[in-house]
């Protein structure tokens, strides 16, 4: 006779036949498989909670190099206006290209844990091996060039390199 088994973590059925229905207990075997099952089934948890810390980590990333992107400039901005130094303005160029190149690697990163958390996903819990190796996926994910010149990183950094380069020109032109 089978029964539906539950178990009490995470909704999955199981289908066993060696349950004593007269003494109500299951035997040493079901609950063998039980705990294996409970353990593969965290097992899986666990790696999917693994990759989702790193595509936090680098959004995270992402968002403290448009902050400190952001901070520097204007920095340098203020040391430009306080010093009458043209040189601070296009010193401003460098943390701007350097951050949007990074934003790019994270982001190009994040999409490619994006990918393995997806597989993982998927995977039979049984098959679960903790890695996180995302090399299988750098082909199903855009270039880290074409993931840097996305349409929200261009809008952003080129807002930023505009601005360096209105700046620089009002500054030429306020010296003339």
């Amino acid at each position: 006779m089978q029964i539906l088994l539950l178990s009490c973590r995470f909704p999955v059925a199981l289908y066993i036949s060696h349950i004593d229905i007269d003494k109500g207990e299951p035997s040493d075997t079901v609950i063998k498989i039980l705990r294996k099952r409970k353990l593969e089934i965290e097992s899986k948890i666990k790696h999917l909670e693994m990759i989702q810390g790193v595509i936090n980590r680098m959004a995270h990333d992402s968002f403290l190099l448009k902050e400190w992107s952001v901070i520097l400039v204007s920095a340098l901005f203020v040391l430009a206006a306080k010093d009458s130094n043209i040189y601070f303005i296009l010193l401003a160029y460098f943390p701007a290209l350097a951050f949007w190149i990074l934003d790019g690697y994270f982001l190009w990163q994040e999409r490619l844990f994006r990918k393995l958390y997806d597989k993982v996903r998927k995977m039979n819990e049984a098959d679960i091996d903790f890695s996180m190796d995302t090399s299988d996926f750098v082909g199903d994910v855009e270039s880290w060039c074409k993931v840097t010149f996305s349409k929200t990183l261009r809008l952003f950094y080129g807002v930023i390199v505009g601005t360096i380069l209105i700046v620089m020109v009002i500054a030429i032109f306020s010296v003339c």
